[in-house]
């Protein structure tokens, strides 16, 4: 299994070890880039895939339904921070980093169609200092996206711009930057195994938000932030993969689509774990 190690994810994780399932999984820790290729290239059974690497290759994988990290409204850790009013930056230089796919491409949509603007883009890896001293405007995800927003753009002096904000602001909808997916020939092989990960995740997921402040106290002792900003952090996450989110990957889908690498009405197909195994018993 792929394991992001970014704060986004810790909620999907900490209840695994509480648990004690984390010792009956085999996970590959990176960042989401790399993780993507893996579980495209099939190093991968099982694990977290960025939306827009998942619609490119949907033939291949198969969804875990009810879990994805997303947001409705704000995600705080994907960002566009910028030295100017996002409406100046036709013609000027942007960053993009280069840890994230769906998020750049989302950025790069919102400044298009919404704000109007054509910069000039380039892609560097995730350093707020080195990209300022380039560009007017950077994009940043996860952690890099957090130190970003809570300790260096307020004193820089800088602009920073929430893309679920951004996102909801336009089209009313939640926005799902990453899906977790089986492969589908793994799924075929090893539905059992599929079926016990997914409920592991679900369970992980459920016992992380209801002990929030415990998860919170306990990542704050190794990171840069206190225990309430991760609280906060977390609880504004969203986790879910329905009906809702469903809709928002589908208006993602038509936007980019052909111009990303995927059919615009690129089908999402759910994992059916009644189909493999009887009814979901969690």
């Amino acid at each position: 299994m792929g394991h992001i190690q970014f704060l986004n994810c810790l909620p999907l994780y900490w209840g695994l070890a509480r648990t004690g399932t984390l010792l009956d999984l085999e996970l590959t820790k990176d960042t989401p880039d790399e993780l993507n290729d893996m579980l495209v290239r099939g190093d991968l059974d099982i694990g977290p895939i960025s939306l827009v690497e998942f619609l490119r290759h949907a033939d291949d994988l198969v969804v875990l339904p009810d879990i994805a990290v997303g947001c409705d409204g704000p995600v705080m850790s994907c960002v566009i921070v910028s030295q100017v009013p996002l409406d100046q930056l036709d013609g000027a230089k942007v960053a993009l980093g280069s840890t994230s796919r769906t998020s750049v491409r989302l950025a790069q949509l919102l400044l298009a169609e919404r704000i109007g603007v054509a910069p000039d883009y380039y892609t560097c890896p995730p350093d707020l200092g080195l990209m300022m001293q380039e560009a007017q405007a950077a994009v940043l995800i996860g952690d890099a996206a957090l130190r970003a927003t809570l300790h260096d753009a307020p004193r820089l002096g800088l602009e920073v711009h929430d893309l679920g904000l951004m996102w909801k602001e336009w089209t009313g909808l939640p926005f799902v930057f990453a899906v977790w997916a089986a492969r589908r020939d793994y799924l075929a092989t090893r539905p059992r195994a599929v079926f016990e990960v997914h409920k592991a995740f679900l369970a992980s997921r459920d016992l992380s938000l209801e002990e929030v402040e415990k998860a919170a106290e306990q990542a704050a002792r190794w990171e840069t932030f206190d225990a309430e900003l991760l609280r906060r952090y977390f609880t504004t996450l969203d986790f879910s993969l329905g009906r809702d989110q469903l809709t928002g990957i589908a208006e993602f889908a038509r936007r980019v689509g052909d111009t990303t690498g995927f059919a615009p009405d690129v089908a999402v197909e759910l994992y059916q774990p009644e189909a493999y195994t009887g009814p979901r018993t969690a």
